[in-house]
């Protein structure tokens, strides 16, 4: 199963997460990453744009992810992050038309909804992305 697919099947809105949280819960459960309750609860703060409309909450549970998967010990150890963190920002902007949490909210975010397009789309991205790193 994808991430994506996992999202489409109602993982975000069934549990009340965030879309921080609804990113990395749902990677764990769908990459076998084994990250224990407490290392999931550091997402929690990475929503709406870390409280504050910044930098989307989706994206930045997914550039938790990928650290976790691409990074051998420390960043500085694999400088691959960056470009792979370079193209996650890229195509946030190409798919979704922005990476921050203020203009995608206005343009996506429903009541009923929630942000599930940006979670949606965004899973998308990471599946893509974790598909082509892994095949390198």
């Amino acid at each position: 199963m994808k991430l994506s697919e996992l999202i489409s099947d109602g993982f975000y809105l069934k549990n009340d997460l965030n879309c921080s949280e609804a990113i990395l819960y749902g990677a764990n459960k769908v990459y076998h990453l084994g990250l224990s309750e407490d290392c999931l609860r550091l997402s929690a703060a990475f929503g709406g744009g870390m409280g504050i409309k910044s930098v989307c909450g989706a994206l930045t549970g997914s550039l938790m992810v990928l650290g976790y998967l691409f990074v051998k010990e420390h960043a500085h150890q694999s400088p691959e992050i960056k470009n792979i963190c370079k193209e996650i920002f890229e195509l946030y902007s190409m798919r979704l038309g922005d990476f921050i949490c203020k203009p995608l909210k206005e343009k996506y975010y429903s009541e009923e909804k929630k942000c599930f397009e940006v979670v949606l789309k965004g899973a998308e991205i990471l599946d893509y992305i974790i598909k082509k790193e892994r095949i390198r």
